[in-house]
């Protein structure tokens, strides 16, 4: 059962995302609105992974779920976004369990209640 939605901003192609645990909006309909992605994440009790401040924003004014998992990387090569993520996979995913919005730099991880 999928646990994490990831939003269209972010690499569809990806293999540490392309398991049962990952759904991605391009695959349910890349047309759907902010709200559209929230209602579903909320419905379905997913997590959203987003680069999108939107849904960081929201994450702080309404209680879980969905919780968010937001990408604050800026510009670097997919090679290298790939990599770090990877790296901070474990502690991220550790984190989004106790935590509304996890941000996520290049030199550390923050999460919020």
């Amino acid at each position: 059962m999928a646990r994490f939605l990831i939003d269209v901003n972010l690499p569809y192609y990806f293999s540490l995302w392309r398991t049962n645990d990952f759904l991605y909006v391009r695959d349910i309909d890349d047309t759907w609105t902010d709200t559209q992605v929230w209602s579903f994440a909320k419905r379905e009790r997913l997590t959203i992974v987003s680069k999108d401040a939107d849904f960081s924003d929201r994450a702080l004014r309404e209680p879980p779920p969905p919780r968010v998992i937001r990408i604050r990387f800026g510009n670097m090569k997919m090679r290298q976004f790939h990599a770090r993520i990877n790296q901070l996979w474990p502690e991220i995913y550790e984190l989004s369990e106790r935590y509304r919005l996890v941000n996520v730099f290049e030199d550390r991880l923050e999460g919020i209640d």
